[in-house]
């Protein structure tokens, strides 16, 4: 079985478009206003967050919504939710849940009150203020993938990962415009120990690209320790209330919130700092085999979830969140990029806006062995489930291969073009220029072209989204250009790239003290596997 969002394994529990302004923040660490402006200077481009200009695709009517609501209040009143950590159990009795061991049953006007106080949007801070997203409402922001221990390289073999695999990786994440995160763990840098990769992986994010980033959760000090790198880069003080990061926690369906979950949960929302709550569904195994079925479940497990930070510290930011894929009935294997993955996240839209929350889906996640045909099919099928439905965090949109156990270079750099495609797709149809493309029509009549017009001329450069990466070339140039495949040119791409890379300078004294700081902790933590 893959390995869980969250890095655990659940067999042990069940460049064509114009950028606009990034949203600026201040009253943090970053060198003064000269070396605020001296990174702004050399960095590379970025998109800001995508804000979606077209309509929400509605796949059933409001009453079969209210249904899906309906039964997964009552699964939480009548079956009951496990919370298996006392603190948290007890958390829950002190609020008035009915409490018997770990075992939570959760009456619907508490659990909706809680829910209530999660704010609908919040800013995620870069420590480069210019990549600051706002994630919520209208808004979408691109993440790549997260959690694989294999990778496919740049000479399409497939092997464990390494750091340099990792630092390769938030590098691509870091020079590809359409990308508004590093994530964290793209690929597990497998040669370093697991009770001190975190240290390793955070620095990585933190050191190669100056985007947001996501934190760690496989234990309570780990997360701890991920709090104390953003303070030492953001500065302690504004970390104890400002979104710096955001994490995932993986239900363990069916209807099972774990001691490590919680414990993280508890670090991160005691700090102000967003989670997706999102269970992590297997449907036909770990949900019953029924895509409605599914989503009151896992509706009924992300809100425990949601509600529970609220018990923790009151209007934290979350995210509402959901990783469900079908599982194929013959082997088992879970499938990326089916018809029912695509529907049950129209559901989950529905919810969350039903709940105002932001949420996140996943987009790009593909069940392919290799960047090939099987894996665009996939990735279009929900891509454009994610787009329509509104989602606002879109997580796993570069790198994505195998269910989430490969990252591959090829396949990072090809996704990162294609979301060039959806932001263009998602900005909606724009008629500013319609009375100048009426004027051309004129002004060439019957039998003429275009090409040679001022409006040509003026827009040629942006009128269509144009990908370098996919060809579009006669066949004989093809072959004359070596009859390269998709996959081969995305290789191509991401070792072309990584020659280009300049790193967004950390400050000296930043990087040294981050330094320090793994130092310190790899000589308290032990080296064996935990």
């Amino acid at each position: 079985m893959r390995p869980m969002e969250d890095g655990r394994d659940p067999g042990r529990h069940m460049d064509t478009l114009e950028l606009s302004k990034q949203v600026s923040a201040t009253g943090r660490r970053g060198g003064g206003r000269e070396g605020r402006r001296a990174m702004r200077a050399r960095s590379v481009p970025s998109f800001p967050a995508l804000t979606r200009n077209i309509p929400v695709y509605e796949i059933v009517p409001n009453e079969a919504i209210d249904l899906i609501h309906d039964e997964s209040l009552k699964i939480l009143e009548e079956v009951g939710i496990d919370f298996r950590d006392d603190e948290s159990a007890g958390l829950w009795k002190k609020a008035g849940a009915d409490v018997k061991g770990y075992r939570v049953h959760i009456d619907r006007a508490l659990l909706m009150d809680l829910v209530s106080k999660i704010p609908s949007e919040f800013t995620q801070h870069a420590r480069n203020p210019e990549r600051t997203v706002t994630i919520g409402g209208k808004n979408s922001v691109f993440v790549p993938m997260y959690g694989a221990p294999y990778v496919r390289d740049l000479n399409n073999e497939r092997r464990y990962g390494r750091l340099e695999d990792l630092n390769n990786f938030h590098k691509l994440a870091y020079m590809s415009p359409t990308l508004h995160s590093s994530s964290s763990i793209i690929c597990e840098p497998m040669e370093i120990p697991v009770p001190r990769r975190h240290l390793h992986i955070i620095y990585s994010a933190l050191k190669h690209s100056d985007k947001p980033f996501m934190g760690i959760v496989t234990a309570k000090e780990r997360a701890e320790d991920v709090m104390k790198m953003a303070g030492i880069v953001f500065g302690d003080d504004f970390v104890r209330d400002n979104p710096v990061v955001v994490s995932i926690t993986n239900c363990n369906s069916p209807l099972v919130w774990d001691a490590t979950m919680l414990d993280a949960m508890k670090v991160y929302a005691r700090h102000n700092q967003p989670v997706i709550l999102a269970p992590f569904a297997l449907c036909g195994a770990s949900t019953s085999a029924s895509s409605v079925g599914a989503v009151a479940q896992v509706n009924a497990e992300a809100l425990a979830g949601l509600a529970f930070t609220q018990l923790v510290r009151p209007g934290s930011p979350q995210i509402y969140g959901q990783f469900m894929v079908t599982v194929d009935m013959k082997s088992g294997a879970p499938m990326g990029g089916t018809p029912e993955a695509a529907q049950m996240m129209y559901l989950m839209g529905a919810l969350a806006r039903k709940y105002k929350l932001p949420w996140r889906t996943s987009g790009f996640h593909v069940g392919s062995k290799l960047n090939d045909a099987q894996a665009g099919y996939e990735a279009n099928m929900l891509m454009h489930a994610a787009i329509l439905s509104g989602a606002n965090y879109i997580w796993h949109v570069a790198g994505w291969l195998e269910a989430g156990l490969c990252a591959g270079y090829s396949k990072f750099v090809t996704d990162t073009e294609q979301l060039a495609g959806w932001y263009k797709y998602a900005q909606g149809v724009s008629f500013d220029d319609f009375k100048d493309a009426m004027a051309a029509i004129r002004e060439v009549g019957p039998q003429g072209h275009f090409l040679g017009t001022q409006h040509t001329l003026e827009h040629f450069e942006n009128a269509f989204f144009m990908p370098t990466l996919m060809d579009f070339n006669s066949f004989e140039q093809w072959s004359a250009e070596g009859a390269k495949d998709h996959d081969t040119r995305g290789r191509e791409k991401a070792a072309a790239m990584l020659k280009q890379y300049e790193e967004p300078k950390l400050d000296e004294a930043i990087d040294e003290a981050l330094r320090d700081f793994i130092a310190r902790r790899e000589s308290e933590l032990p080296m064996g596997v935990s």
